[in-house]
């Protein structure tokens, strides 16, 4: 027979990494057709301006979760609860609150790790207190190995599964070759720790060295706003090369990473996991320039598939971005290792085939 799992995680809107997975699972035949499937949202957030903050409103929602599982507990207790858990701030605590319920009743857990911050926060107290109680008797899905290090503190390496993000083939047409200036992208929500200010200042040195690029932004605003980005722009006197282009989804989103030629993802955010959009980049054959946070190594492959850059260091940015720009040649040998790579190990079907191969194992624990 098969087995019964409970899903608790995070769906659309708003539109992050962690939602785009838990949509992907939702809609999975193969997962579905794996085990019975029930599914309970934890976002309360409609924007992610909204994300981390709380609110009468988040609370209301909470205590709805918090009845509906107690719900699902009691009618059809589950073989096991995959839980998409926070690992740090009010999002955490909440759920401790929805674990304590789950202990009750005795019901195995496996959590998805889609952030981190377990071993920066586990040296105060009271979180020290709680990740013991949240991570003892259960497994842990980490995107990257890289990753293992923030909770090696809590968790067993038996423990640990790791099963990479994977997106499904878009419907796109490339664009046609064209004599044009080379494209930047930068694609994310305008959070200053995902790089937006450095790569402006990039930008910048780039323009000094008389490169002739465009650079676009594309996504919502976070807390840097539409009017702020506009200013540093002008600031820096880059209206000629760099736009803000908004919030971009389905077919237009796929044309922007058509047209582009170079995708740029300096960021320093420090709960950074496995960046679904570097993965896009990949599949659509683009050379990435990022950094070296959370699992982003096991993605880029520096000098192969593009470059990894030390955090926050616009002269090595500018460097690798300017060799890009001038080497057409490089940047597609670079763009077709990177599309490679993707179809070896980053592809939706092989994300649900690692994902029903270890809830298999998990729940065969109960």
């Amino acid at each position: 027979m098969k087995k019964n799992i409970l899903f608790i995680l995070q769906l659309p809107p708003p539109v992050h990494g962690s939602s785009m997975v838990g949509e992907f699972i939702k809609e999975s035949s193969r997962i579905n057709g794996a085990f019975n499937t029930r599914y309970i949202n934890l976002l309360a957030s409609k924007n992610v301006s909204d994300s981390g903050k709380v609110s009468i409103g988040k609370i209301m929602v909470f205590i709805s979760i918090w009845f509906q599982l107690l719900k699902e507990l009691s009618n059809n207790k589950p073989d096991l609860c995959y839980l998409a858990l926070s690992a740090t701030g009010a999002a955490f605590f909440r759920d401790v609150l929805l674990v304590s319920l789950l202990k009750v009743f005795g019901v195995r857990r496996v959590y998805h790790m889609h952030n981190k911050g377990v071993k920066t926060h586990g040296k105060q107290k009271l979180y020290d207190f709680f990740y013991s109680f949240m991570f003892k008797d259960t497994d842990v899905i980490m995107l990257s190995e890289y990753l293992y290090e923030d909770v090696d503190d809590y968790v067993g390496k038996q423990q640990v599964h790791v099963c990479p993000n994977g997106i499904p083939e878009p419907d796109y047409v490339e664009s046609e070759e064209s004599e044009k200036e080379v494209s930047l992208l930068f694609l994310s929500n305008l959070i200053e720790s995902k790089g937006v200010y450095v790569l402006l200042e990039a930008c910048e040195k780039l323009r000094e060295k008389g490169l002739s690029f465009k650079c676009t932004f594309i996504g919502g605003e976070g807390d840097v706003s539409e009017p702020q980005i506009n200013q540093v722009i002008k600031e820096r006197g880059l209206e000629k090369q760099v736009v803000y282009a908004g919030k971009k989804y389905g077919e237009e989103k796929e044309k922007a990473f058509s047209k582009a030629d170079i995708f740029v993802f300096p960021t320093f955010y420090d709960k950074e996991c496995l960046p679904l959009v570097l993965i896009e980049a990949m599949q659509h054959r683009l050379p990435v320039v990022s950094t070296y946070e959370g699992g982003i190594r096991d993605l880029v492959d520096s000098g192969k598939t593009g470059y990894l850059v030390e955090q926050k260091n616009v002269e090595e940015l500018s460097e690798k971005l300017e060799e890009l720009i001038r080497d057409k040649e490089l940047r597609q040998k670079m763009g077709k290792a990177g599309r490679e790579k993707y179809e070896a190990r980053f592809t939706l079907q092989k994300f649900e085939e690692r994902m029903t191969e270890i809830l298999t194992q998990v729940v065969q624990k109960s």
